[in-house]
């Protein structure tokens, strides 16, 4: 998944969150805090968190700290003269 794809899941569901906004407004029930505003503050948010999130992934997979085969990896990268 790349970070196209997970930016139209975010659209995908903002769109959502306005359609509900909409329904609840069909059956007069409204919340002061749920409105365009704060649907589009959320985008923003999870818009943010996208290269956020791609890059703790790629710091846990470049870590040899976190698991033992990424120790053993390390290891024999050392032994090799790799690293």
């Amino acid at each position: 998944m790349n970070t196209d794809k997970l930016k139209q899941y975010v659209a995908l569901f903002g769109g959502w969150l306005s359609a509900v906004l909409l329904f609840m407004g069909t059956l007069n029930v409204k919340f002061d805090w749920f409105n365009e505003e704060s649907i589009g503050a959320f985008e923003v948010v999870l818009m943010a968190s996208v290269p956020f999130v791609i890059a703790i992934y790629g710091i846990y997979k470049n870590s040899y700290r976190l698991s033992e085969k990424a120790k053993k990896q390390e290891q024999e990268l050392k032994r090799k003269g790799l690293k």
